[in-house]
């Protein structure tokens, strides 16, 4: 089984607003990033997108480390999946996205570690940057879409 490591990351401009998402996939001396936005979502959403759409990309099972600034995705992951299995996702957030990770994190070995948000670590800030230019971009561009003038 490879073995890589991912680093995740979401933004949010609002909450919710525009959102930034970021993945960065190390293995051996490569790196892959992906990143992408949505118009109106929240920073968890935004963290859970970072995650999936790294998973998604993963062609065979791997053995993978996680690495986000996101308590919400580790504790997730590493303590309250079970228990919202059980009860079907009942009055959790986002069960969408969470019944998507479940599906997407099956064939892998994933453990997901805590990081703290802009402490230095360079690809926690390197994901953190890309996320909120990514809601940024978005944000801008449709502030430039302007209606059309009526030139009486």
């Amino acid at each position: 089984m490879k073995k890589i490591t991912i680093y995740t990351d979401g933004s949010s401009l609002g909450n919710p607003g525009f959102g930034g998402y970021c993945g960065i996939l190390l293995y051996r001396d490569k790196e892959k990033i992906i990143s992408g936005s949505v118009a109106n979502t929240t920073n968890n959403r935004m963290e859970l997108m970072a995650l999936l759409q790294s998973l998604r990309i993963l062609k065979e099972p791997c053995e993978i480390d996680l690495y986000t600034d996101s308590q919400y995705v580790v504790q997730g992951i590493n303590e309250w999946l079970e228990g919202w299995m059980k009860k079907n996702f009942r009055e959790v957030k986002n069960p969408d996205l969470w019944r998507e990770y479940v599906g997407l994190s099956k064939p892998h070995n994933i453990k997901a570690y805590w990081v703290k948000g802009h402490d230095g670590n360079a690809m926690n800030e390197k994901c953190d940057k890309i996320a909120r230019f990514e809601a940024k971009q978005l944000q801008d561009a449709a502030n430039n879409m302007q209606e059309p003038s009526l030139n009486i």
